[in-house]
């Protein structure tokens, strides 16, 4: 009985225990934090963020440096990274690919693979000319006090390894990304 226990205990928790569908996160590039939140509750938050340098905005091609708002999903999660953990988003997205299509950035192609990768809730093409690898990473072995003073990355937005190591308990594949 005890096994069966056991058994059912282990398959409905994950090793990532925190992780829940309801959780989401709230990027606030301005006051530069991040809030891990359940519906509209907080649970927690974490600051000092560093954005892109060129801002937060709408991407208009690879190496603006520009941190892309909008909303977005966790598309992959790489545990082995120069910047200790990267969380890849599911940038561009498909409201990303209509801007740049109209704007005449990208064709009618790249935008089709943009959203049918989307529509079928997968990682959208990440070598168009809009960008990719977007995502919430940690420092690595970065300098914290060059991390502190100013915006640093190529638009992804960069937290302490501590930090990451902390939003690493909350989040899983799927999880819902808002960038203001």
């Amino acid at each position: 009985m005890l096994r069966i226990f056991v058994l059912l205990f282990c398959s409905f928790f994950s090793f990532n225990s925190f992780a829940d569908n309801n959780i989401w996160l709230l990027i606030d590039t301005a006051a530069r934090k991040i809030e891990i939140k359940k519906g509209e509750r907080t649970l927690e938050t974490l600051y000092k963020i560093a954005i892109g340098r060129g801002g937060a905005g709408f991407k208009t091609h690879r190496g603006d440096n520009i941190t892309p708002m909008g909303s977005y999903k966790i598309g992959w999660i790489g545990e082995k990274s120069a910047f200790r953990r990267f969380f890849g988003l599911s940038y561009p997205s498909v409201e990303d690919a209509q801007k740049a299509l109209r704007k005449g950035i990208i064709n009618q192609f790249t935008y089709n693979r943009i959203a049918d990768a989307h529509s079928y809730n997968g990682v959208p093409p990440q070598n168009t000319p809009l960008g990719g690898q977007i995502g919430i990473h940690g420092l690595g072995s970065a300098d914290p006090h060059v991390h502190e003073i100013f915006d640093w990355t190529h638009g992804c937005i960069a937290l302490t390894n501590a930090q990451i190591d902390r939003l690493y308990d909350w989040i899983d594949t799927g999880t819902v990304v808002k960038i203001k």
